[in-house]
């Protein structure tokens, strides 16, 4: 598995004492730019849906299709939604946000006011940066008298990212009551609490995610990044080892560590803008 670290842009100041308000801009910058990846696909996702004869989107991606793979299924049916769905996915793993959504609007002009479609649809949106017309998207899709716990799961990362992150937690705790054994909403609550600084309340979260439902290694990445940022290295490495390859962990570990002895951090984000 790819380490997701070398996206991420940040700082934090030294030596870390607790959340403060100064790591809420840099946090943000770390989901935005690498963790909303996990947010909003390996965290948030499509899970079985009523209706969908128990589909799951990372049950077919676990086959390890390539992108090309999944291109020419697509291509070869442009009216299975599930292979629509899958084509998506992997085109935000890949970066290639706008194509997803490209995707996912020939999609539903079959599948109108399908979840799953409408679901995909908000997270391409998102990876690509049009959070209020996910934000759109994903509210249309929630029926408010017997809400779908992964369409919250989703709104509460939208909301993450627009920077309303009280009002993401209380969805995602909506989802945590529908859905208490599942890993998702545990860990994007986790990840939201990482976004402004309590490093702590984000590690309680992560480690509790690990026990439900589809805990994935992403998960278990995310858990060693709150770690390891609140300077216990040895305990950060030992879970990067769980899940990359030697060279990997190390440059994980020499990322998070340079970032907590970096100085003049905030010039060097202004520099690097």
């Amino acid at each position: 598995m790819k380490s997701r670290i070398e996206h991420l842009r940040f700082a934090l100041p030294h030596p870390y004492r607790g959340a403060l308000p100064n790591l809420v801009p840099a946090l943000r910058a770390l989901v935005v730019a690498g963790a909303a990846s996990v947010v909003l696909s390996a965290c948030a996702i499509n899970q079985a849906q009523p209706g969908t004869a128990g589909y799951s989107n990372q049950a077919r991606m676990d086959k390890q299709l390539s992108l090309e793979q999944l291109a020419a299924r697509f291509e070869a049916n442009r009216k299975d939604k599930y292979a629509a769905i899958d084509f998506a996915a992997a085109l935000r793993s890949a970066g290639q946000a706008k194509q997803a959504v490209a995707v996912l609007e020939v999609t539903l002009a079959t599948y109108k006011n399908d979840p799953l479609v409408d679901i995909a649809y908000a997270k391409a949106l998102a990876a690509d940066g049009r959070f209020a017309q996910a934000l759109n998207v994903i509210n249309n899709s929630i029926r408010p008298e017997n809400p779908d716990w992964n369409a919250l799961s989703v709104k509460g990362a939208i909301l993450d990212q627009m920077g309303q992150n009280q009002q993401a937690r209380a969805v995602y705790n909506q989802a945590i009551v529908l859905a208490p054994n599942e890993a998702s909403p545990e860990a994007n609550l986790g990840l939201s609490y990482a976004m402004t600084g309590d490093l702590q309340r984000a590690e309680t979260h992560l480690r509790r995610a690990l026990t439900k439902n589809g805990a994935n290694n992403q998960i278990r990445q995310n858990l060693a990044l709150v770690i390891g940022l609140q300077g216990r290295f040895d305990e950060a490495r030992s879970i990067y080892q769980s899940v990359l390859p030697p060279d990997q962990v190390e440059e994980n570990m020499a990322y998070i560590q340079g970032l907590l002895s970096q100085q003049n951090r905030w010039e060097a984000i202004r520099e690097a803008g």
